[in-house]
Protein backbone atom coordinates (compact mmCIF):
# COMPACT_ATOMS: atom_id res chain seq x y z
CA UNK A 1 0.00 0.00 0.00
CA UNK A 2 0.88 3.44 -0.13
CA UNK A 3 1.77 6.31 2.69
CA UNK A 4 -1.01 7.63 1.80
CA UNK A 5 -3.11 4.66 2.99
CA UNK A 6 -1.19 4.87 5.95
CA UNK A 7 -1.48 8.68 6.52
CA UNK A 8 -5.32 7.77 6.61
CA UNK A 9 -5.02 5.73 9.07
CA UNK A 10 -3.02 7.48 11.57
CA UNK A 11 -5.26 11.08 10.34
CA UNK A 12 -9.09 8.61 11.14
CA UNK A 13 -7.77 6.35 13.65
CA UNK A 14 -4.76 8.09 16.50
CA UNK A 15 -4.69 10.70 18.00
CA UNK A 16 -2.21 12.58 20.72
CA UNK A 17 -4.51 14.80 21.86
CA UNK A 18 -5.38 12.79 25.00
CA UNK A 19 -2.97 12.64 28.04
CA UNK A 20 -2.13 8.76 28.34
CA UNK A 21 -0.05 7.33 30.89
CA UNK A 22 1.83 4.94 28.07
CA UNK A 23 0.49 4.72 23.98
CA UNK A 24 -0.26 1.93 22.45
CA UNK A 25 1.32 -1.47 21.96
CA UNK A 26 2.51 -2.73 18.46
CA UNK A 27 -0.10 -5.59 19.35
CA UNK A 28 -3.29 -2.86 20.07
CA UNK A 29 -1.81 -0.60 16.52
CA UNK A 30 -2.24 -3.89 14.40
CA UNK A 31 -5.82 -4.44 15.53
CA UNK A 32 -6.87 -0.97 15.60
CA UNK A 33 -5.53 -0.79 11.78
CA UNK A 34 -7.02 -3.93 11.25
CA UNK A 35 -10.36 -2.83 12.50
CA UNK A 36 -10.09 0.57 10.65
CA UNK A 37 -9.70 -1.47 7.66
CA UNK A 38 -12.48 -3.78 7.77
CA UNK A 39 -14.75 -0.55 8.49
CA UNK A 40 -13.11 0.55 5.49
CA UNK A 41 -12.92 -2.49 3.18
CA UNK A 42 -9.42 -1.90 2.29
CA UNK A 43 -7.11 -5.44 2.93
CA UNK A 44 -5.06 -5.10 5.75
CA UNK A 45 -1.35 -5.32 4.92
CA UNK A 46 0.87 -7.53 7.02
CA UNK A 47 2.15 -5.69 10.95
CA UNK A 48 5.36 -5.64 9.23
CA UNK A 49 4.14 -3.23 6.50
CA UNK A 50 2.32 -1.62 9.49
CA UNK A 51 5.40 -1.02 11.13
CA UNK A 52 7.38 0.30 8.18
CA UNK A 53 4.77 2.85 7.07
CA UNK A 54 4.22 4.43 10.70
CA UNK A 55 8.20 4.78 11.22
CA UNK A 56 8.03 6.37 7.70
CA UNK A 57 5.52 9.02 9.41
CA UNK A 58 8.04 9.50 11.89
CA UNK A 59 5.69 7.26 14.46
CA UNK A 60 7.73 4.45 16.43
CA UNK A 61 5.37 1.83 17.31
CA UNK A 62 7.05 0.72 20.67
CA UNK A 63 7.48 3.67 21.86
CA UNK A 64 4.61 6.67 21.45
CA UNK A 65 1.91 8.89 23.08
CA UNK A 66 -1.23 7.63 20.62
CA UNK A 67 -4.43 6.77 21.76
CA UNK A 68 -7.29 5.22 19.87
CA UNK A 69 -10.70 7.79 18.12
CA UNK A 70 -13.26 6.96 15.96
CA UNK A 71 -15.23 4.36 14.66
CA UNK A 72 -12.19 1.78 14.21
CA UNK A 73 -11.20 2.52 18.20
CA UNK A 74 -14.93 1.62 19.01
CA UNK A 75 -14.98 -1.83 16.25
CA UNK A 76 -11.71 -2.89 17.87
CA UNK A 77 -12.28 -2.43 21.91
CA UNK A 78 -15.73 -3.95 20.98
CA UNK A 79 -13.72 -6.97 19.18
CA UNK A 80 -11.48 -7.05 22.12
CA UNK A 81 -13.53 -8.03 24.84
CA UNK A 82 -16.74 -9.44 23.38
CA UNK A 83 -18.62 -9.50 26.49
CA UNK A 84 -19.29 -5.70 26.49
CA UNK A 85 -21.68 -6.23 23.85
Amino acid sequence: MTATHFDRFVAEALTADRETDSGLTPDELYGLYTSWSLINTIQPESPEALRAGLKELGIDPDHNELSMTGPAAADYILASAPSLI
